[in-house]
């Protein structure tokens, strides 16, 4: 998703093992800057110190801002804070290692996890969101579709932010050939035409997590889900399921090439940046190390919605939220410091260079910093569009809640799997479809019996 992903482990058989261990371990089991951090609630002496653990962001200036924003927070408060960062894809196996040892950091960023299969491990966060509530307004669908669970009745963690997966296109490419990709069909038609003079599509068909994103903004913008709005039962064997096979074959076969296959998730970015790719689904952040590398290629970069499909335009998220281990003995402060970190959110999107998204929208309300206006853009509201994200992006729940086997179905990687299958020749639409139905429902009866 940036250039900075290429501190990204190799994934395959680390990630997977990793993957697996996570999977047994998880399933057994605004204060202003000088306002002490008890009076959020009662600490203890161990609050004195609190340890944070994030993954490596996609736009390292964010990185910089948020380690001296904990510094300053940690000396107003005379707490020892520190930050560690690591790779997105190392997460699993570091929350299941800490899970195992019931020791490790008090305050963590699940950057395309949700909480849910860490239910049994993590503080209920549900006063401090309330409290944030009150102060800035509603989290929105994302934020509690994410951060709250139904099944339980708790907030298992604290909502923090998503990243919209917008299209990004070569607009000198697409005014050659009369076009805009507005829609899925769009994508797919003009992308042959321009695949034929050198410039494919770029969407990721492995096991990373933007393909995780694209291929589930496919599936329900035609109309097909995982679950049903009650998150109870699997939906995934439909007619819309397989119209939406049957159109990613298609995207692959006329408009992308075979290297998709093998990608990671800097891959596309590094395929816009060369100037080979027409389209790409990514963040802005692929934009954004664009027009430090070659601003004239920048300038005919531009931003618009995700495809719109038959039925629906609707964009899968990737998401950021806090938890907070039981085991902890720095809870407080971990408290104290989101509190605080809500309080200027203003600021940690604006670091972000306008990548992170509010799940609460009222901490940064419209008009929003850099999207209404980038100067550093050309035009300069090249990015308003961004600004009615929350409209058209949602969870991996979608049209249902987040819950642990949808977490457990998006970490195994069964939606791309099930249209990569059919765009290489593996399996017909109507195996594929079964298959991938097949594993859902197991995951979904093995979380039933745990209930």
């Amino acid at each position: 998703m940036a250039k900075s992903k290429s501190k990204v482990a190799a994934r395959d058989g680390g990630v997977v093992a990793s993957r697996r261990k996570f999977l047994r371990e998880a399933g057994a089991g605004a204060t202003a800057l000088t306002m002490p951090f008890f009076f959020v609630r009662n600490a203890v002496a161990a609050d004195k110190e609190l340890k944070i653990v994030l993954w490596s962001h996609f736009v390292p200036s964010y990185d910089t801002w948020y380690d001296q924003f904990v510094k300053e927070w940690g000396a107003a408060n005379g707490v020892n804070a520190t930050v560690d960062h690591i790779p997105h894809l190392e997460l699993p196996a570091r929350l299941a290692a800490e899970i195992s040892a019931k020791a490790g950091h008090d305050l963590l960023g699940l950057f395309s996890l949700g909480p849910h299969l860490y239910r049994d491990n993590v503080v209920d966060l549900k006063k401090l969101v309330l409290d944030t509530e009150k102060k800035y307004g509603k989290a929105g669908a994302i934020g509690r579709n994410l951060c709250y669970d139904t099944e339980t009745r708790k907030w298992p963690a604290f909502p923090d932010f998503y990243i919209s997966f917008p299209g990004l296109y070569r607009k000198d490419l697409w005014d050659e050939i009369g076009m805009k990709p507005d829609t899925w069909d769009e994508l797919r038609r003009g992308g042959m035409k321009l695949k034929e003079k050198g410039h494919p599509v770029g969407i990721g068909l492995s096991h990373s997590q933007d393909p995780n994103v694209s291929w589930r903004s496919v599936l329900w913008s035609f109309g097909a889900t995982v679950q049903d709005p009650t998150g109870k039962h699997v939906t995934i064997n439909s007619k819309q399921t397989l119209e939406a096979i049957k159109y990613a074959a298609a995207l692959y076969k006329d408009a992308m090439t075979s290297e998709v296959l093998s990608w990671d998730d800097a891959s596309n970015n590094r395929y816009l940046q060369s100037g080979r790719a027409c389209w790409i689904h990514n963040p802005i952040s692929a934009y954004r190390s664009t027009q430090k590398t070659n601003e004239k290629l920048a300038d005919n970069i531009f931003i618009w919605k995700t495809p719109a499909g038959p039925v629906r335009r609707i964009c899968a998220a990737q998401t950021q939220c806090y938890i907070v281990w039981k085991f902890s003995r720095n809870q407080g402060a971990a408290e104290a410091f989101l509190s605080h970190l809500a309080a200027h959110y203003t600021e940690a999107f604006s670091a972000s260079t306008g990548y992170n998204n509010p799940m609460i929208p009222g901490m940064v309300p419209q008009p929003m910093p850099i999207l209404s206006n980038d100067p550093t853009s050309h035009p300069s509201d090249k990015l308003q569009v961004l600004q009615t994200a929350i409209e058209w992006n949602n969870t991996f729940g979608y049209p249902g809640p987040d819950t642990p086997q949808i977490d457990e179905a998006a970490i195994n990687f069964i939606i791309v799997d099930m249209m990569a299958n059919v765009a290489t020749g593996k399996m017909t639409a109507e195996e594929s479809m079964k298959r991938a139905e097949k594993e859902i429902k197991s995951i979904f009866a093995k979380w039933e019996k745990r209930a």
